[in-house]
């Protein structure tokens, strides 16, 4: 039996509500929730060595093939949140990770969500299999 308690990858990112990312009724549009998550991954790569230049430099694109999206409460113009994300282990040729948006004031959960990329090579051909740096990566950060 495995009592190996599995390693949990996860960083944050604190941003201010800007008025260009709500609508007319002064709350954050729904498509801004796309851009939180993106710094979020952004701030995942640099902390843990997984930026979008080093799987490009490896030889691959990550592209979102899957994003989601639930809204609990809305933010509105000059609001602070943070986005936490996590790393969703997989054995799939896939990135997934985990959302949750906080409002930094209150601590009440704003949304949640999740997005999943997978491998292309350098020619746009899907990547069936972990690609090498991928699974190197994993066990550089305990995941393996």
């Amino acid at each position: 039996m495995n009592n190996k308690v599995k390693k949990i990858l996860t960083a944050e990112k604190e941003f201010s509500v800007r008025f260009s990312e709500v609508d007319s009724m002064n709350i954050v549009w729904h498509g801004s929730y796309a851009l939180y998550f993106e710094d979020a991954r952004e701030a995942f790569g640099k902390k843990f060595g997984l930026e979008y230049l080093y799987m490009f430099d490896k030889g691959f694109y990550a592209p979102l093939v899957e994003l989601h999206f639930e809204y609990k409460r809305p933010l509105i113009y000059r609001d602070i949140g943070k986005v936490e994300i996590t790393l969703r282990d997989t054995e799939a040729a896939k990135i997934i990770f985990d959302y949750k948006i906080f409002s930094v004031p209150s601590g009440e959960l704003i949304a949640t969500g999740h997005s999943v990329q997978v491998f292309l090579d350098k020619d746009y051909n899907l990547v069936w299999t972990i690609p090498d740096f991928f699974l190197e990566w994993k066990k550089m950060n305990g995941l393996i």
